[in-house]
């Protein structure tokens, strides 16, 4: 299916960055079993209704399989997809230029939902009630209210963010669904299916090991393996094994915790120079010369999550499995530094 679709919207297809590695169907998509389950059956019953599935809101970390589940989606249901992001939003004529464009049943899934401007915000609260788009015409007292009936659509958003999202807007989604890391097995398999796609031959081992630095997320899982590819091809290997695999992972400084140089700079800051903390996001960003935004959006959240860093209420500090994993003798905590 083709359509006409406005500037600040594209129709996915299969040209789409790394699109040959995303998943096409419900059979391939690997994880996420208790949201695949529920999102089967409200598919279904909106089939057999001849109903347009109702509002989704899917979160979690980048890289966890959003787009791709909203491309699934409407695969399953026959119908176009057309994408945007929040930032692209800006003005009320933005949005009303794509809600006028779809189609019948359409998904519109927007990304980043919750970087959307607050305008367009305030426009999409009727239209995803009753598909009813009311637009301001003109200024002054001249200014005049017009209504425009939208055929019934899906609104899928996806945010990274779930906290920044206005209550009226999250309350008007039908299903919001939390996407979570994958396991261990789960990202051998993704993996082993990746490599296929890729037409190149993985041996066991260095499945495993990419699995283990992927930092439970098959974006970056894929990322890698892209790059161990092109490691084994410029050596003129016939097949990915743990040796080729070890070599590029070392030549892309990435260790077997999934941990990159800059990561392992937040920790050594914290320990050496400042003994474990507590210390404050200003400090800790003016010590490592990196970003308030990059520390809490990039290397903040999986460091927790692995148990290497622990955000208090005096400020972040080192816990004993990172003096661990660095080699250094653990000491009690000092007191905190909050700027």
């Amino acid at each position: 299916m083709i359509v006409n679709t406005p500037k600040n919207a594209v129709k996915m297809d299969s040209q789409g960055l790394d699109y040959t590695l995303r998943p096409k169907s419900w059979q391939e998509y690997v994880g996420q079993a208790k949201i695949k389950k529920t999102l089967e059956v409200m598919i279904a019953a909106a089939r057999q209704r001849k109903e347009p599935l109702d509002h989704l809101l899917f979160y979690g970390n980048p890289g966890l399989g959003k787009t791709t589940l909203s491309n699934i989606i409407a695969k399953e249901m026959n119908v176009n997809i057309l994408t945007t992001s929040g930032p692209n939003l800006r003005h009320g004529g933005d949005m009303a230029s794509i809600l006028t464009n779809l189609n019948p049943g359409d998904i519109l899934f927007i990304d980043e939902i919750h970087r959307m401007n607050k305008v367009c915000e305030e426009i999409i609260y009727p239209v995803m009630e009753d598909y009813t788009l009311h637009l301001v015409v003109g200024k002054g007292p001249t200014a005049q209210t017009m209504q425009i009936a939208l055929p019934p659509f899906t609104l899928i958003g996806a945010t990274t963010k779930m906290a920044m999202l206005s209550p009226p807007l999250r309350s008007r989604f039908g299903a919001i669904l939390q996407l979570n890391p994958y396991t261990h097995s789960e990202m051998q398999e993704i993996i082993t299916k990746s490599a296929k796609a890729l037409n190149v031959c993985i041996d066991q081992q260095a499945i495993d090991s990419i699995a283990k630095c992927s930092r439970s997320t098959p974006r970056i899982a894929n990322h890698i393996l892209k790059r161990v590819r092109d490691f084994a091809q410029v050596h003129n290997a016939n097949n990915i094994d743990y040796k080729i695999t070890t070599t590029a992972l070392e030549c892309l400084e990435i260790d077997n915790m999934g941990l990159a140089t800059e990561d392992r700079k937040i920790l050594n800051t914290l320990i050496k120079n400042f003994d474990g903390g507590p210390i404050g996001i200003k400090t800790l960003s003016a010590a490592t010369k990196e970003e308030e935004e990059s520390i809490l959006d990039i290397y903040e959240p999986y460091l927790i999550q692995i148990g290497f860093l622990e955000r208090t209420p005096k400020g972040r500090k080192a816990t004993k499995m990172a003096y661990q994993y660095l080699g250094l003798e653990y000491r009690e905590p000092k007191g905190p530094t909050l700027l």
